[in-house]
């Protein structure tokens, strides 16, 4: 039980904050709780948790303010659950560090989905670092060394930023990642810039890897804020 992962739960709903805990103690994960933000910041640097799930709306700190705290020295993944539906914050949230975004109410079922996506990630060392060779998700394969794409064998053939997008999807699979983050990446342009350009390609991606882009299995989109690789 002691090699378990750590998850740090901060909720100051306490109905919600027992659910979580309940549901995450159920899969064998050890847990550490909180309703406030400072506490928060001083359990993540004593502790050293393996992941962190946190609301944003806290009764002494913003949950913003916790993320921007934490990424001043750690890269422990952080998946916010929230009843903030506005875009903006979502964006302001995962730009800040954050590493996922779950809008409440949700399924239990996404939460632990994401929850062991964003734990191999970190266990793995793979969060913000360069993926394997070969990505292979589903039917999908892109083998970085030849350069190739491929579904269900069969080549798919990309333009260069096609490829481009496709790679840093998989390189952070499972996360959400906003327009500005991959703009910046892909044509190191300033914020706001090339929206338009990004939801071209985007669109056109899609309909080369995708069955029905309108119900993908590979590329989710994250209405107002971004794009995320399908992990499992």
């Amino acid at each position: 039980m002691e090699n378990k992962p750590f998850i740090l739960v901060v909720e100051d709903d306490r109905v919600i904050r027992n659910f979580l805990t309940a549901s995450l103690s159920s899969q064998g994960y050890r847990i550490l709780e909180t309703d406030k933000g400072n506490e928060a910041v001083a359990l993540s640097m004593s502790h050293n948790p393996d992941l962190i799930i946190l609301d944003l709306g806290l009764p002494d700190i913003d949950g913003i303010e916790v993320i921007s705290k934490i990424r001043e020295w750690s890269k422990v993944p952080i998946i916010i659950v929230s009843a903030r539906e506005n875009e903006g914050q979502k964006v302001e949230a995962l730009d800040r560090g954050a590493d996922d975004y779950l809008t409440k109410p949700f399924s239990i079922g996404e939460l632990l989905a994401r929850v062991r996506v964003s734990l191999r990630h970190n266990i793995n060392g793979e969060t913000n670092n360069d993926i394997k060779n070969i990505f292979k998700v589903k039917n999908l394969v892109v083998d970085l060394l030849k350069r190739r794409v491929t579904i269900n064998e069969e080549d798919i053939h990309l333009t260069p930023i096609e490829y481009k997008i496709l790679v840093l999807l998989c390189k952070y699979s499972g996360k959400v990642l906003t327009h500005n983050y991959i703009i910046h990446e892909i044509w190191g342009a300033p914020i706001g810039s090339e929206t338009q350009s990004l939801r071209v390609f985007m669109a056109n991606l899609r309909r080369k890897i995708e069955k029905d882009p309108a119900q993908p299995e590979y590329i989710y989109t994250e209405v107002g804020v971004g794009y995320r690789m399908v992990d499992e």
